[in-house]
């Protein structure tokens, strides 16, 4: 399955550089690391309550290139430069919608408006189409934007059954700024999100489970570790699906299935047997389901244990992999039996990275390293980041993105979780 950019046919009324408004998911944090690693010539410029970020893109990016991305929901691409008011949106959508061939829908998508204001524009919108003879329903209301799958359904991505409108009110000093109008190009699918994590054939839920969303996040960090030495204005093109990519510790397969829907060949490995069985059968499912050719993206899975040397045949480009989190824990655990745990994990992931870099020489690892809470503060590893600078790896984050604290990291948990996710983004020193 080939991942192609297409330039978007709206394109002669957009701005001419193009820019963005991305709703993003509910890790903000590393929803914008994506975008900035991601996008060529991200320039970011503002992020607001926390769930929508606006930014410029040195390349034209469209529903294709928002499927790849795990952290962003909704993407809108700006009108051209002009100051429209709210008075101006029902005339919007009429020189949006008349072109489309009978009966169409429509949608906002707001941030900053009132849900009087926002009512108010669904009511307009739809007497001045009806004034101008065309027929239109619209999704959504002035509480709850249309989810992703009716945008989906309903043409309104691809303008072939209608639109949605996208504005975005910003403040400064308590003043309103011109508001960000836009029309919405992407959003996340999530049916096929569904269809992948809980259809296929092996579950472990006594592992964890990895999100699909999530080893999305993590791929896209390693393709931009493996091109941070190229030109900064390359764009999301074709060649990096030949980037092969090695999962050691592949659990049920969730890295190695992201990897082969995006085209990139995948090494998968585990030291437990069980393991080995579910990816390959996952593995096996997602090719029938998505038609992917082992000759075209191939594949491989092995058992092998990740804290000792491998010997593989092909050339591995960059690492990326859930690490082990340790047993899963059923209630907080103490600060004994987390320093327990911490203590084992440290031995674990310094083997880990050991066989990385006595194995790939050269090739960035993308991990996760466990984050424990127990009462008190959390708990995280310690002596894991000595051990990985002796070994010739550097700790790095995207352009732009802010180190929280004194770890160069970025963490991933859900409110109820008793253990996180501390992703580590690691460049290996060339030899």
């Amino acid at each position: 399955m080939m991942v192609l950019f297409r330039r978007c046919s709206f394109r002669a009324t957009l701005h001419s550089v193009p820019s963005y408004a991305a709703f993003i998911g509910h890790q903000p944090h590393l929803s914008l690391a994506e975008l900035a690693a991601t996008i060529p010539g991200f320039l970011l410029h503002a992020k607001i309550d926390r769930s929508v970020v606006l930014f410029d893109s040195g390349v034209p990016l469209d529903a294709a290139y928002l499927d790849t991305l795990g952290g962003t929901v909704v993407l809108a691409e700006k009108i051209a430069d002009k100051k429209f008011t709210l008075e101006d949106i029902p005339g919007l959508f009429a020189q949006t919608l008349m072109p489309i061939k009978g009966k169409v829908t429509f949608s906002l998508r707001t941030s900053g408006l009132s849900p009087a204001a926002v009512k108010q524009l669904y009511r307009k919108s739809k007497d001045h189409l009806k004034k101008k003879g065309k027929p239109s329903r619209y999704v959504g209301n002035e509480r709850t934007p249309a989810p992703s799958i009716v945008l989906r359904e309903n043409g309104l991505l691809d303008r072939s059954g209608g639109a949605e409108i996208t504005i975005v009110q910003q403040k400064h000093d308590g003043k309103d700024l011109p508001l960000w109008v836009g029309i919405t190009v992407g959003a996340q699918d999530v049916e096929a999100y569904t269809k992948r994590d809980m259809e296929k054939p092996v579950r472990d839920t006594s592992v964890g489970l990895l999100p699909p969303k999530l080893a999305q996040i993590m791929i896209n960090f390693g393709v931009w570790l493996t091109h941070s030495r190229a030109s900064s204005t390359r764009g999301p093109q074709v060649e990096d699906q030949r980037l092969t990519i090695l999962d050691p510790f592949c659990g049920t397969g969730v890295i190695p299935m992201e990897c082969l829907i995006r085209g990139f060949p995948v090494l998968a490995s585990d030291k437990s047997e069980k393991a080995v069985s579910g990816t390959t059968k996952n593995l096996e499912w997602l090719r029938k389901q998505f038609e992917i050719k082992k000759s075209t993206v191939p594949s491989r899975v092995w058992k092998q244990d990740a804290t000792k040397p491998f010997d593989v045949k092909e050339t591995v480009n960059v690492i990326v992999t859930e690490t082990s989190l340790g047993p899963p824990l059923t209630k907080r655990p103490t600060l004994k039996e987390v320093q327990s745990l911490k203590s084992d994990n440290e031995k674990l992931q310094a083997g880990f990275l050991h066989a990385m870099a006595t194995s790939f020489p050269g090739a960035p690892v993308i991990c996760t390293w466990p984050v424990w809470y127990p009462s008190k503060a959390p708990v995280s590893l310690e002596k894991i980041w000595k051990v990985a600078a002796d070994l010739g790896y550097q700790a790095v984050l995207p352009p732009t993105i802010e180190i929280v604290g004194d770890r160069m990291s970025l963490l991933y948990r859900r409110p109820d979780q008793l253990v996180g996710r501390e992703i580590v983004l690691l460049r290996a020193k060339r030899k």
